[in-house]
């Protein structure tokens, strides 16, 4: 048989039990809201490569891979060189390519206020849901380039200066070189001009 060692509790003094629970309480609201401000509120943005130089802007146009998931793991999107602008995408998306530098890898937490919502998005061709209302998001990316919405506008007259000269089709024809016109859907679902 084992012995058992006491210790002698001593008493609360009085008036001390209650600020012990206003303490307790207190602990649990401010940890409660922190975590209510990350969960719900804060995009998440972890380097798993840095890059280096500036980052983009919101009128900028990226060049980017990623891939996109539920918080489960399933992938729901994917794309490599997409060029997409800034502003294009949803708030978290665009808001993590603010804090991006150019050859850099990054993994981006986007809690569903920042991202669709309520707002259930499906595939197109299939009606298929392929993010549900309320999800948050995980999305990989390779922030590869970027250009200013000027430098890129410079670039197009550039390019369709090159065309006339040498008796191409107009801008947009069907004679018009690789990328010119083009789009592909981004994160945001909205069609993106590549440069």
């Amino acid at each position: 048989m084992s012995e058992i060692t006491r210790v002698p509790l001593q008493s609360v003094a009085k008036g001390s039990l209650t600020r012990i629970w206003l303490g307790v309480i207190l602990a649990l609201l401010i940890g409660g809201a922190t975590a209510w401000a990350v969960r719900y509120q804060g995009l998440v943005v972890e380097t798993e490569k840095a890059g280096s130089g500036p980052s983009p802007t919101l009128g900028d146009v990226v060049l980017v891979n990623y891939a996109g998931h539920l918080p489960n793991g399933k992938e729901f999107d994917k794309g490599q060189k997409v060029a997409m602008p800034v502003e294009g995408v949803i708030p978290g998306f665009s808001q993590g390519l603010q804090k991006m530098q150019r050859g850099g890898k990054y993994k981006l937490l986007i809690p569903a206020a920042m991202a669709y919502g309520a707002q259930e998005q499906k595939n197109q061709a299939t009606g298929e849901v392929v993010i549900p209302a309320n999800s948050d998001l995980v999305f990989e990316v390779e922030l590869v380039d970027f250009k200013s919405a000027a430098e890129i506008e410079q670039q197009r007259q550039m390019l369709q200066q090159m065309r006339q000269q040498m008796g191409g089709a107009p801008h947009g024809g069907a004679g018009a070189g690789a990328g010119a016109g083009a789009a592909e859907a981004g994160p945001g679902g909205e069609a993106m001009p590549q440069p």
